[in-house]
C-alpha cells in the first residue's frame, strides 16, 4: 500500500547542522506534494517557529497540516483552524514548576501566545528557544499563570546537569505526564494524552488513511511515539541509537539531506 502521509521532525531531521532546508530537501518535498503525499512537519516548537519552514517548504495551502508542541496541537496550516489541541491544566503547572524549583532547572511553560518562565534569571536556553522558534518570552509568576493556555513545559539547562537531573524527577509527574528529552538541553513535559504519535493517528483518522499508508522521520526520543505507531518509521543516521532499534528504515544523516532520501527511496519510487 502506498504512503500517503509523512511525518517530519524539524531539528536533526529536516533541517542540517546549520539549520538550513538543503536543496535536495527542499526538492524532494515539493514532488511527494505534487504527488498527492501529505506532508506534516511535526514539532515541538510552536507554530511562530514553524511558520517560515511552512512557507518556505509550500506546505500552507488548503489540504495542508502541521503538528506543533510535541502533537498538543494539530492545525489546518492555510487557515490557523485548531484540529486537536490538547493543554495542561493550571494544577499542572504548579506541580510541575515546583519539582523545577526543586531541581533547581530553569523551567518554561509554552502558549500560543508566547513564553512564560517564573525565573527571575531566564535561562540562557529559555532565551536561545525564544530565539529559535521566533516566541516572545515573558516573565510571571506561578500566581500570574492562572488563566494561560500551556500547551508544553520545558525544563532547560546544560546537558550534563538535565541528565543528573531526570532521575530526580518525582515518579508522580513522570507516571503523570509525558517527559522526553527533544534536544541534550531540552526537556519536556506534555500531557500523557499527548505526543506526535497521537497527533497522526488522528490526522490519519481525519484524513481517512490506514496507518499503513503512514511514515515519520525523526531522531529523537520525543519522535519515539510518532515512529512507534506509522507503519513505516524511518530514523536518521544522525538519530538517537536507541531509536534505530525500532526504525523499519535508516536514512541518511540530515547535513546528507537525509529526507530528500527517505522520499526518494521509499515514498516515491
Amino acid at each position: 500500500m502506498s504512503i500517503k502521509l509523512v511525518a517530519i521532525d524539524i531539528d536533526g531531521t529536516l533541517l542540517n547542522s546549520q539549520h538550513q532546508i538543503t536543496p535536495e530537501v527542499f526538492s524532494a518535498i515539493q514532488d511527494a506534494k505534487k504527488a498527492g503525499v501529505k506532508i506534516v512537519i511535526a514539532t515541538g516548537r510552536p507554530i511562530s517557529g514553524v511558520r517560515a519552514i511552512l512557507e518556505e517548504l509550500n506546505l500552507t495551502e488548503v489540504g495542508d497540516y502541521v503538528i506543533t508542541f510535541n502533537g498538543g496541537l494539530v492545525q489546518d496550516a492555510a487557515t490557523g483552524e485548531d484540529i486537536v489541541k490538547d493543554t495542561l491544566t493550571y494544577d499542572d503547572y504548579l506541580d510541575i514548576e515546583l519539582a523545577a524549583r526543586k531541581l533547581k532547572l530553569p523551567m518554561h511553560a509554552s502558549t500560543k501566545e508566547g513564553m512564560y518562565t517564573a525565573n527571575r534569571d531566564i535561562g540562557k536556553y529559555t532565551i536561545y528557544e525564544s530565539m529559535l522558534v521566533s516566541s516572545p518570552v515573558f516573565y510571571r509568576t506561578p500566581e500570574e499563570m492562572a488563566d494561560k493556555e500551556i500547551i508544553k513545559i520545558m525544563m532547560v539547562d546544560e546537558a550534563e546537569i538535565l541528565d543528573a537531573a531526570i532521575p530526580q524527577l518525582p515518579t508522580s509527574l513522570t507516571d503523570k505526564y509525558n517527559v522526553a528529552k527533544s534536544a541534550p538541553f531540552y526537556l519536556e513535559i506534555t500531557p500523557k494524552t499527548v505526543n506526535k504519535g497521537q497527533a497522526i493517528i488522528q490526522l490519519a483518522e481525519k484524513l481517512g488513511l490506514t496507518m499503513d499508508q503512514t511514515m515519520a522521520i525523526g531522531d529523537q526520543e520525543n519522535d519515539r511515539p510518532m515512529l512507534e505507531v506509522v507503519g513505516n518509521p524511518v530514523v536518521m543516521e544522525n538519530g538517537n541509537p536507541e531509536l534505530k532499534k525500532i526504525a523499519k528504515y535508516i536514512t541518511k544523516s540530515n547535513d546528507e539531506s537525509g529526507v530528500a532520501h527517505a522520499l526518494r527511496e521509499w515514498v516515491l519510487q
